[in-house]
């Protein structure tokens, strides 16, 4: 079939899910507080990604990012930005299969910001910067990623990689999101958490699987 496997056990939202779920409910915050549409997809397609998330969400269909969004905060007790995405949904805007989501489509290209869609959102007034907005979506999912494979979510750090880098395209040259995580350090990658948590809150704060490691100069690869 031409498919690359990975073993990953029964666990709601599997691993691409699961790791999915914090980054596209961070993208919906900074939505909220007032960040463009484009803005929020180059910070990532400039860190690596093919498309950003808000291109994403319009891509999957946006009812289905609710559907999947409800069922990953009943299962790991989060909350997120779903009521501002329901709202988009009731407006009848589903994504690209609908012709209208964030942004509008004709004949199924995308043609830029549907900015309507914006006083849906009601988002507030804000200037956000970009590079904040990067770290705030780069390690919402990093923090998932050591919190996933910390319950053997995945059978290998190896196996959660591929599966990012082939599943949701995370950037090949950062190796995925584990091997990127040693790529900076365990200890920086706390300290980075660390301050994201103490200026946007608790859904930041490093994972115990990260804060041991931390204090144990740990690594998920052996180093080179």
């Amino acid at each position: 079939m031409g498919k690359t496997v990975i073993v990953v056990r029964d666990r709601p939202g599997f691993w691409v899910n699961r790791i999915l779920h914090p980054y596209t409910g961070e993208a919906g915050r900074l939505l909220e507080e007032g960040a463009a549409i484009e803005m929020i997809d180059r910070a990532m397609t400039s860190f690596g990604f093919p498309v950003g998330p808000i291109t994403l969400l319009d891509e999957v269909g946006i009812d289905v990012a609710v559907k999947a969004g409800g069922v990953m905060e009943e299962a790991l007790g989060t909350t997120g930005p779903l009521e501002t995405l329901k709202r988009v949904v009731a407006s009848g805007r589903l994504g690209r299969k609908s012709g209208r989501g964030f942004y509008s489509y004709e004949k199924g290209k995308k043609r830029g910001v549907d900015r309507s869609v914006y006083e849906i959102i009601g988002a507030r007034s804000g200037r956000v910067d970009e590079t904040r907005a990067r770290d705030r979506l780069v390690y919402s999912m990093l923090n998932e990623a050591a919190n996933a494979i910390g319950e053997d979510v995945v059978r290998s750090p190896r196996d959660g990689d591929i599966g990012a880098i082939f599943g949701i395209g995370y950037p090949p040259f950062r190796g995925g999101p584990l091997r990127y995580i040693d790529q900076l350090g365990v200890s920086n990658v706390v300290a980075t958490l660390n301050s994201l948590a103490d200026t946007e809150g608790d859904r930041f704060r490093p994972v115990a699987i990260l804060e041991g490691m931390a204090s144990s100069n740990g690594r998920f690869y052996p180093s080179d």
